[in-house]
C-alpha cells in the first residue's frame, strides 16, 4: 500500500510541489518585505534584493515590449506539459532523470505562476565579487538548473555493470 502511495510518479510530483511552494513562498516574503531594489546584505558576496524580470533568463527579451510574457508562459506551460508526461513514462527504478525533471517542473510552474500574476518573474538572490554582479535569480530558477545539471550527468551516468545506459550502445560479437 504505501509504495503505491510513495511510489513513482507520485514521489517526483511531491517533489515538483515542494520546489513550487517554497519558491513562491520565498518570492511572498521578499515581496512584501523589501521596497523594489533595496538590497540586504547577508554574507560577504551576497545579497538579497527585489528584483523584477519579465524576460528570460539572465533578462533576455525583458525590452521586448510585452508579448513576451505570453509567449514564455506559454513556453513554460507546454514544456511542464512534456515533464509530466516524460514523468510517467519513465520505470519506477528511475531516481535521477525523474528527480531531475520534477526539479525543473516545479521551478518552470513557479515561474509561471509569476508571469501570469504579475507579467513578471520575481527575483532576489544577488551572488556578487567586487562589482559584477550575477544576474539575480529565485528559488525556481536554481531548481531548474540543479535539474539541468542532473539531467547532463544522467546522460553521461554509467550503469553498475559499466555498459552505458544508452541503448544504442554497440555490441561487439
Amino acid at each position: 500500500m504505501m509504495d503505491m502511495i510513495w511510489g513513482a510518479p507520485i514521489r517526483w510530483y511531491i517533489l515538483a510541489v515542494v520546489v513550487f511552494v517554497f519558491d513562491q513562498s520565498t518570492k511572498w516574503v521578499v515581496g512584501y518585505t523589501f521596497s523594489y531594489g533595496e538590497v540586504v546584505a547577508v554574507l560577504p558576496h551576497f545579497n538579497l534584493t527585489l528584483v523584477h524580470n519579465t524576460g528570460a533568463a539572465f533578462s533576455f527579451l525583458s525590452d521586448a515590449g510585452g508579448w513576451q510574457r505570453w509567449f514564455l508562459s506559454l513556453l513554460a506551460a507546454v514544456i511542464s506539459g512534456g515533464l509530466i508526461y516524460w514523468i510517467q513514462t519513465l520505470p519506477k527504478t528511475q531516481v535521477l532523470l525523474p528527480m531531475a525533471l520534477a526539479l525543473i517542473l516545479g521551478g518552470a510552474l513557479g515561474n509561471l505562476v509569476d508571469r501570469l500574476l504579475f507579467g513578471y518573474v520575481v527575483d532576489f538572490i544577488d551572488w556578487y565579487y567586487g562589482s559584477y554582479h550575477w544576474p539575480a535569480f529565485n528559488i525556481a530558477d536554481a531548481a531548474i538548473c540543479t535539474g539541468a545539471v542532473l539531467l547532463v550527468v544522467d546522460t553521461f551516468r554509467k550503469s553498475p555493470g559499466g555498459e552505458e545506459t544508452d541503448s544504442r550502445s554497440v555490441n561487439n560479437e
